[in-house]
């Protein structure tokens, strides 16, 4: 049985060891408002010109990786706006065309979502895992899981994109399946495309930022 003294020793250790972690995930950087405008300004045009670069390749994009990884970075606020204010730029000044109204109203929401969940994925990590700014990301577990949430992203904005299109052009939900199976090539190179890009390239990019700030 733990005396007193003991389990007033082991409440020290672990508080030691909190300490220890909230300063490993702590960044001066972050703290400071003017740098923190510098990096959304940063990954909004990131996003865009990245948007713009690949326009002309259907359905290889690295713009929903670009938000995820701002929410990620720099949290739920901020991601959510750069979601915004990057969809909003490329899909209203495409150069394929602005998206129709409805359909950029979609947009929208979907990429702030994209950077909010990057935002929660971030902090989901940090609480299971206890990661700290020197880890490899580059672990199985974690691969898979920014692999599967590449998929599902890429796979609901194509199912909702096409939704809106359908009901914007045709009125009705039911033309819906043979509108969807008609750009299922699409379809499936969009989500492996973004699905290997969040497994091998987004460990990489967290890891690179975080030498960076912390």
């Amino acid at each position: 049985m733990e005396t007193k003294s003991e389990l007033e020793k082991s409440s020290e250790v672990v508080e030691v060891n909190d300490s220890n972690q909230e300063r490993a995930n702590h960044s001066n950087w972050l703290e400071r408002k003017t740098f923190r405008i510098v990096l959304l300004s940063t990954f909004t045009a990131l996003a865009i010109v990245l948007g713009y670069l690949l326009a002309n390749f259907p359905n290889i994009e690295l713009f929903t990786l670009t938000i995820f990884l701002s929410g990620f970075i720099l949290g739920k606020r901020d991601g959510i706006i750069i979601g915004f204010l990057s969809s909003f730029v490329f899909c209203f000044f495409n150069p394929l065309g602005a998206s129709p109204l409805p359909l950029l109203s979609f947009q929208l929401i979907h990429y702030s979502l994209t950077g909010l969940l990057g935002a929660l994925i971030s902090e989901l990590i940090r609480k299971k895992t206890s990661l700290r700014t020197e880890d490899e990301l580059y672990q199985i577990s974690i691969m898979i899981l920014f692999g599967i949430i590449g998929a599902l992203i890429t796979l609901s904005f194509q199912v909702f994109a096409s939704l809106v299109d359908v009901l914007m052009y045709f009125g009705t939900i039911n033309e819906f399946l043979p509108y969807f199976l008609t750009g299922s090539v699409f379809t499936v190179v969009h989500i492996i495309g973004n699905t290997l890009g969040f497994i091998f390239i987004l460990p990489g990019l967290i890891q690179l930022i975080y030498k960076m700030l912390y």
